[in-house]
């Protein structure tokens, strides 16, 4: 698998977790009512898979 790929499958993936933690309630899969640990974990963890498949996309244009 080439890197440009691993680093679209972490920036969709990324987005993915982050919006599902997001709307976890509004779409019926959180444990309970408001906001809890989980979801901000799970925003947390999207967060860093799609900064880190943004950051790997930039370090390969400058490369070249």
């Amino acid at each position: 698998m080439s890197s440009k790929t691993v680093s679209l499958i972490l920036l969709i993936g990324g987005a993915l977790i982050f919006l599902l933690s997001l709307v976890a309630d509004w779409i019926g899969i959180g444990s309970y009512p408001g906001f809890n640990i989980a979801q901000y974990g799970g925003m947390a963890v999207g967060l860093v898979f799609l900064a880190y498949g943004l950051q790997k996309i930039r370090s390969k244009k400058k490369t070249k």
